[in-house]
């Protein structure tokens, strides 16, 4: 896992980086990649959270929404890469990208797939995740699992509404999905020498998270000499969904930390 390419798929770029600006002048884009068996409909709500001048992005993995006929991603590779070339013009200007749990994983390979590209991003915001030279502490195995046992896993973890889960014709569908990126998650690793970002990094967590230990999540300043900050809220591995006016506060000065840094002198 040393290097990667910003492949493009052969999808829609539309449908692999869903664009939902705000009104008027767009002067920061914030990209979101979302956590393993996630898709992009799962963080669209975030649009009424965010202020106005900043434009939305979420990634969209193969295998869901407009990309359910894709094959499904094999590796990390298969999730960082379509996502970087799918990019609308002009959004890396001023880019911030998070992730969640595995999205942040997918972050941080969007970031070094952009820096590769001399297009590195303002800031890289890591949520609910080890750092990217660690490994899981929380591996799943889902090859060893039937779909009631994943679907337990699931569930415990938190995140995913349980009636899809319990729905058996919705969970048929997004099952394989869900043990594909569950199965890059458990692998995943970047070697340590090439684990580094050359933009801030924020990380924030939940003091509950069964997935992710607070104490791991200060590993996280390792890969960057360009400032760290790291946050803890109330909450297990999903906080955010109880803590979103608290969340978005901790991203607030994160974006205006991006804005500040494009404007001139």
């Amino acid at each position: 896992m040393n290097s990667y390419t910003a492949t493009p798929s052969s999808a829609d770029p539309e449908d692999i980086v869903w664009d939902l600006p705000g009104e008027g002048p767009q002067r920061t884009a914030l990209l979101v990649l979302p956590h393993a068996g996630g898709n992009a409909h799962a963080y669209a709500e975030w649009r009424g959270h965010l202020p106005d001048d900043v434009r939305l992005l979420v990634g969209q993995y193969p295998g869901r929404g407009a990309r359910f006929a894709e094959d499904l991603p094999r590796d990390i590779a298969d999730l960082a890469g379509p996502v970087a070339a799918a990019l609308p013009a002009g959004a890396v200007d001023d880019l911030v990208v998070l992730g969640h749990s595995m999205g942040s994983l997918v972050a941080f390979e969007v970031v070094r797939l952009l820096q590769a590209a001399g297009r590195s991003p303002r800031a890289l915001v890591a949520s609910a995740c080890r750092a990217p030279f660690l490994p899981n502490p929380s591996a799943v195995y889902p090859e060893r699992l039937d779909d009631d046992q994943l679907v337990a896993a699931i569930k415990e973890r938190g995140g995913t509404d349980d009636g899809i889960l319990d729905e058996p014709e919705l969970r048929e569908i997004i099952i394989p999905s869900i043990r594909a990126d569950f199965a890059i998650d458990d692998v995943y690793r970047c070697p340590v020498a090439a684990a580094r970002v050359d933009c801030p990094v924020t990380v924030i967590g939940g003091d509950a998270d069964p997935v992710v230990p607070v104490d791991a999540l200060a590993r996280w300043a390792e890969i960057t000499e360009h400032g760290f900050a790291r946050h803890v809220l109330t909450g297990g591995h999903f906080y955010f969904q109880q803590r979103l006016p608290e969340f978005f506060a901790l991203l607030r000065p994160v974006l205006g930390a991006a804005h500040r840094t494009a404007a001139p002198a």
